[in-house]
């Protein structure tokens, strides 16, 4: 009988491993989210402030943890840098459709967003720039592109009638960096600006490279107008308002949100307090949950928000907000989810339109005074 017993025991034992063997597997699931801008270049330090905002966004939600499905789900950061160069930009949006993420925030600007939008639409893949601006990015009719800033269709008008009704301005010149960003804000500028009654002495065309403003500058001085209205980043705008100040120009300079950054005045110098600029949102201080983001920001990276921290930070947010609200890590699912988002973000309420702009935007306006930006006025849109 022992001998018997023993030998139940030893099979018995078996069993249960087998079985516990045999049983499907509940691990935990990591998920990539992609980021992607320019982490080099002479704009990086812009998209690095992206890429900060996701990495701050993917941390608090995995410290939080998250439970999709019944299991438990890691999100990693899969970060790739298109250097700011459309073609760049499709190939690195291709890796991240190999990479089955779950949805990308990014590009920065509109002229990456835009060629980068097609491979995501067609990969069924989220995306949502937290910066791109021009029109276009969202009137291709692609179900998978968003984003959570005003266009420059909204920003290029304001900053044409506030130059007419508060700078008083009756002629400007205007220069643009032949980006789809720099020349798309150029445009509407100069439309609302004719249609202010403002008369438009030139349209000179740079590139994003440019850093040397002499030459254009110089044939601008001879057509003394009241302003110059600069469509591009603060990588070129710097420069420009420095040698605008070093020829003599007595212009205001008047560009958007590329160039009104926190990095303009130590680019431009003494002279960044000729500059007026926009952003296509409200201004970090009177943002919902700007303060309390922006003491995060600075204890977790040790510096400040460049721009476009926040809007990165919310969209990858909203991303994760789909995920769960579809419960499911399914990339389709989670696009699936997008339309019906309602989210509190640290820039306020986000909710899309069928296009996939925000429903309700604002266009605020600064200065610089002694080197820092100070906010002069709000758009309401």
């Amino acid at each position: 009988m022992n001998i018997q017993f023993h030998a139940l025991r030893h099979i018995s034992a078996v069993v249960v491993i087998f079985m516990a063997a045999t049983q499907p597997s509940f691990a935990d699931e990591t998920v990539m989210l992609g980021v992607a801008g320019p982490l080099t270049g002479n704009i990086a330090h812009l998209g690095k402030d992206v890429e900060n905002g996701v990495r701050l966004a993917v941390e608090v939600a995995n410290q939080k943890g998250l439970v999709i499905g019944g299991q438990k789900v890691t999100l990693k950061l899969d970060s790739q840098d298109d250097a700011g160069d459309p073609r760049t930009a499709t190939q690195v949006a291709q890796r991240l459709a190999d990479d089955k993420v779950i949805g990308v925030v990014g590009h920065l600007q509109s002229g990456t967003s835009i060629p980068a939008s097609k491979i995501y639409s067609d990969a069924g893949i989220v995306e949502i720039s937290p910066s791109a601006t021009n029109p276009a990015f969202t009137q291709q009719g692609f179900k998978t592109t968003f984003r959570v800033v005003a266009t420059d269709a909204q920003q290029g008008p304001a900053l044409g009638q506030y130059a007419a009704k508060s700078l008083k301005v009756k002629t400007v010149a205007v220069i643009d960096d032949s980006t789809a960003y720099g020349q798309g804000l150029a445009d509407r500028f100069e439309q609302a600006a004719k249609a202010a009654g403002l008369k438009v002495v030139s349209h000179d065309g740079t590139s994003d490279k440019a850093v040397d403003f002499r030459a254009v500058l110089t044939k601008i001085k001879a057509e003394m107008p009241d302003a110059i209205m600069y469509g591009g980043t603060d990588a070129g705008g710097g420069p420009l308002v420095k040698q605008a100040k070093q020829l003599g120009l007595k212009a205001k300079i008047i560009s958007g949100d590329g160039t009104c950054t926190e990095k303009l005045p130590e680019l431009a110098g003494s002279a960044v307090d000729s500059v007026v600029c926009s952003e296509a949102s409200l201004p970090l201080e009177k943002m919902p949950g700007g303060s309390a983001f922006q003491a995060e920001y600075q204890k977790r990276f040790g510096e400040p928000i460049q721009a476009f921290a926040p809007f990165a930070y919310d969209a990858a947010n909203v991303i994760i907000d789909a995920m769960k609200r579809a419960n499911s890590t399914d990339p389709a699912k989670i696009l699936a989810a997008m339309p019906a988002t309602s989210y509190d973000g640290v820039i306020g309420r986000i909710a899309f339109d069928p296009k996939g702009d925000l429903k309700h935007g604002t266009i605020s306006i600064f200065n610089y005074k002694d080197g820092k930006k100070s906010l002069l006025d709000e758009v309401k849109l």
